[in-house]
Order: structure tokens, then C-alpha cells, then sequence
């Protein structure tokens, strides 16, 4: 079977979107871009971001994809930071920043493809390219295709974000021959895309997450050069996702837990009526999965799901199947022979198993990393040798990692430290509760007080008195929120994540605090 990109009702064979690749490498080849320079990426998930990304590593470029839900300043930063070389943007994208775009870097624009006008509920007209800009696909037609690159591309200089400051831009060195293969068998065994599940051609896969993050960029991009076939969600939406599965045979999908609390709150009619037998392999990451979660998943899709922890700066460090986590409830895996992964004190100092520290971790396989331009920030980074990712989680007898919420979000209040996704987890087990997010906000008395935002179901008309009752019977009474809104809608990210920092700054802000 021949593999191929869809997108809406647009589809592409991946031969050809190789072919456009090496174009666009020649003509970035014209403009002086080549080993150690940086292609910007302001796109959504569309057959350019994967176009873009080939042919900047077909010039020994990095190519760095930014949050499009950028400010102006915020996207100005990216560019100048990273000191890129050429901008490829949405149509749609381009007129917000416009002003914001460096007066002396090439600007390409790909036009705003139906599905994505549709998804996001754009009009025609903020779509429409802006008169004497480049046009991406009119331009690399007039190249020859590259037929050469370097022998191992440097791949993606993602921007992290942090709690404070500008995020900074992880560019790891370009591998050498071994740990390339060390690598691109890690990711494969991590993702599925190995020999092991099948013939790379008749592996399929949506890829459901934004790909300006790490975890969708690496997958994505990792699948399409496997050979897979990849069919592109403009944005997250569980039953659509459902369809696709039944209508394209998919095999292979990456995920993240605010995806599967979705899917979990289909009506049972909604989640019946769609064949999911064709899946082979889904693996999530990026935040801790509620135990209940994860085991109505593997009830209902059956022992296909895998887990990974890891970060850009690391790569995936552990790992589970289905079998192992029913065997640990809660873990996020076991460390790969090749990774160090520990729980050390404020002091550096290795816990027992089962007490609760901070996650450091690195695979030695891979080549080192910086953060382009922070050197200092490098050096804060490293503990022990190791790597933090800023999560804090304990490690039991056999070895396997469990989370128990990111540092950033812990609350401490009146020196006890509460962990905001325990709550949340017990939460979402509420009938009428959609979604929530629970964070710290300032109290003058304990430091932090524990604050719910709630998004009750359609028709639900839960009170903050129930969610209170509801969670005092469940968790200790000084983790149960002080305070308790409810919101229509939650901000989100496109994997459906919610951004919680929208929802905690006001507070902060308003107390002369930054966060």
C-alpha cells in the first residue's frame, strides 16, 4: 500500500511530499540557509509543517516550530531568538504578527487549507495570502530537488515553555551515526513505528496533537518517515476521532489523558457504534493519567495502550505496556537499560523508593542538548548529573516511575504539599463534571489555597456545595478547594489540554505576584 498524508478531503502520497521537500532544500540552499541555521515553522498541523521540516534537515538546519497562539511579541521573540533564516506561515496566521515579523527574514506563506478555516471557525477573508508575499508551494516549484543531505539532520529546536521569563529554545547536537540509531530505535519502540507491529505501510495513524509541541512534532515527523500513513485532526474532537479510525483502518495513535477523559465522556451509544479493532498501538504522555481513566481505555480498547514519561530535553526515559501499568496502577513506566532516572530531596539526595522528590532522569544514548542562548539555564537544569523536568513522583520496589503532578503546579498551603491532579482525577469522576482544573492561589493565612475551576456537563447543574460533599469523602478535607467557579468554557490547547496558567495568573497578578 502506498502511504499517504490526508488532511480534510485533501490527501498527498508521501513521494511527493518528499519531492516538494527537496525543493524547498535547494532553494533554501539559494538563500544561504545550511548546517546549524534555523527554519521557523508558524503553521498548523498541515502537509507544509512536514514539507518545511524535511527540507531544513536536508540543509543540516534546525527547524523550530512556534505556538501559534503566540502574542505578537511572544512569536517576535521566537524569531529573533532563534535567529531564523526564513518564516513559513499560515495565511490566516500571518496578518496578526505581520508587525512582528523580522523586516529582513524571508516570509513564506502557505495558503489556510478548508478543513483548518472550518475547524477553527475562520473567515475567507483572514485567510486570503496578502498581496507580493512569497507563496510556499509556487516557490519550491522553481528548484530542482536536493538529492543530498547530511548523512544525520540536527531535527527540532523546540521552544519549552517556562513559569516565568522566555521559553528557550532546546537544540540538542547534531548525532553521530550510533546514536542515531540509538535514538530512532528508542522513539520507534516508544511509538510503535517498528518492524515488530507490522509492515511500515500498512501502519496508520492521526496525528491528533499540535506538532509546535515536542512529543506530536517528534511522532509525527517520525511516522512520516517511517512510511506510515498520516492522516492530520485539525483539531482534537473525540467522536470524529472515533470515525476515523473505522473509516481509515488506523493502527497507531499518540495521545495525551485529557484526550481519553474526551473520549470516556462519549454517550455510551457514541462510543458503541465506531469499530476500533484495527488499532495496534496508542501510546500517551505529557501529564499523569487518573488511574480510573486509564483503566476504563484499556477496558474499552482493549491492552493497546502504552505510556511513556520523558521531555524534550531527555526523550522518552520509561515506558510501559498495558500488561505493566495493570500490574502498577498509576505508573508512567520502567527506565529503559540505557536511562538513569532517579527521585532525589531539595538537597540532591537519592529517596527511598516510595518517598515523594523531584524526577531527574537522561538517556546517555542521546546526544547533549542546550538551551540556545542560556547557558546559565543549562546549568540550573542539571542536578546530579541528571536532567530535571520539573515533575515531582516517587519510584516503588520494581522500579517503576509514578507522577504525582508537575512543581510548578504543586500547592504548598501552610507547609503541607497538595497535589492539584489528585483532585482533579477524583473530579472527573463526578457525574456532571466535564472538565476542571484545580491550581494554588494566594492566601494571606497559609500561603496557597486550593482553588476548582469546574465545566459542568451540558444539563448538569451541580453545585459548589455538592463538588465540596463529593470530594470530602474522597480526599483529606485541607486538599478539598477552598473556593469552587464554574466555568462555560475552559482555554485550551488543541490536544484539548487546558491551559491552566490562563486561569491562575489573574489571581496572582492581582496580588503583586508573578507566576
Amino acid at each position: 500500500m502506498t502511504a499517504i498524508m490526508r488532511s480534510g478531503e485533501r490527501n498527498a502520497d508521501i513521494a511527493t511530499l518528499n519531492t516538494n521537500a527537496a525543493r524547498a532544500a535547494s532553494g533554501f540552499a539559494t538563500l544561504g540557509i545550511g548546517p546549524g541555521d534555523v527554519v521557523a515553522i508558524y503553521l498548523r498541523n498541515d502537509f507544509a509543517f512536514f514539507e518545511v521540516s524535511v527540507a531544513a534537515g536536508l540543509v543540516g538546519a534546525y527547524s523550530t516550530p512556534a505556538n501559534w497562539h503566540n502574542s505578537p511579541d511572544e512569536a517576535a521573540y521566537i524569531f529573533n531568538n532563534s535567529g531564523a533564516k526564513a518564516i513559513i506561515i499560515h495565511a490566516d496566521l500571518y496578518h496578526p504578527i505581520a508587525k512582528a515579523l523580522p523586516k529582513d527574514v524571508p516570509v513564506f506563506i502557505v495558503e489556510t487549507p478548508a478543513e483548518i478555516i472550518t475547524a477553527y471557525g475562520l473567515s475567507k477573508e483572514t485567510c486570503v495570502p496578502p498581496s507580493g508575499v512569497l507563496l510556499w508551494h509556487e516557490w519550491l516549484a522553481d528548484f530542482p530537488p536536493k538529492t543530498k543531505g547530511p548523512d544525520e539532520a540536527p531535527g527540532t529546536m523546540i521552544y519549552t515553555s517556562g513559569t516565568t521569563g522566555h521559553p528557550k529554545g532546546v537544540r540538542r547536537a547534531t548525532p553521530d551515526a550510533e546514536q542515531a540509531i540509538a535514538w530512532s530505535t528508542i522513539i520507534g519502540h516508544v511509538m510503535g513505528f517498528d518492524p515488530k507491529y507490522g509492515n511500515p505501510t500498512d501502519m496508520v495513524t492521526v496525528v491528533t496533537g499540535p506538532m509546535y509541541h515536542s512529543a506530536p512534532n517528534a511522532y509525527g515527523l517520525f511516522a512520516f518517515r517511517f512510511g506510515a500513513s498520516c492522516i492530520l485532526q485539525p483539531r482534537f474532537d473525540p467522536e470524529e476521532l472515533l470515525s476515523m479510525i473505522e473509516k481509515y483502518k488506523v493502527t497507531h495513535l499518540h495521545m495525551v489523558p485529557t484526550m481519553f477523559v474526551r473520549l470516556l465522556k462519549l454517550p455510551h451509544d457514541v462510543k458503541k457504534k465506531y469499530d476500533l479493532s484495527s488499532l495496534r498501538f496508542v501510546v500517551h504522555a505529557a501529564a499523569p493519567c487518573p488511574v480510573h481513566v486509564k483503566q476504563a481505555m484499556i477496558e474499552w480498547w482493549g491492552p493497546v495502550i502504552y505510556e511513556y514519561y520523558g521531555g524534550t530535553e531527555t526523550g522518552a526515559v520509561v515506558f510501559c505496556d498495558s500488561k505493566e501499568w495493570l500490574a502498577h496502577p498509576g505508573t508512567v513506566g520502567k527506565a529503559f537499560a540505557a536511562a538513569d532516572v532517579r527521585v532525589i530531596s531539595d538537597d540532591g539526595k537519592e529517596l527511598d523508593k516510595g518517598a515523594i522528590g523531584e524526577v531527574v532522569c537522561r538517556m546517555h544514548s542521546l546526544p547533549d542538548f542546550t538551551y540556545h542562548g542560556d547557558d546559565e539555564k543549562r546549568r540550573r537544569a542539571e542536578k546530579v548529573g541528571l536532567i530535571s523536568l520539573g515533575d515531582v513522583g516517587y519510584l516503588d520496589d520494581d522500579g517503576f516511575l509514578y507522577l504525582c503532578d508537575r512543581a510548578k503546579d504543586m500547592i504548598i498551603s501552610g507547609g503541607v504539599n497538595i497535589y492539584p491532579a489528585e483532585i482533579e482525577a477524583e473530579l472527573h469522576k463526578m457525574p456532571g463534571v466535564n472538565d476542571c482544573a484545580v491550581f494554588g492561589i494566594p492566601d494571606e493565612e497559609f500561603g496557597e489555597q486550593v482553588f476548582a475551576v469546574v465545566q459542568r456537563l451540558p444539563g448538569a447543574s451541580i453545585t459548589e456545595a455538592e463538588v465540596r460533599a463529593f470530594l470530602r469523602e474522597r480526599i483529606a478535607g485541607y486538599k478539598v478547594p477552598k473556593q469552587v467557579e464554574f466555568h462555560m468554557d475552559l482555554p485550551r490547547e488543541d490536544s484539548g489540554k487546558i491551559f491552566k496558567r490562563k486561569l491562575r495568573a489573574p489571581f496572582w497578578e492581582a496580588a503583586g505576584r508573578s507566576i
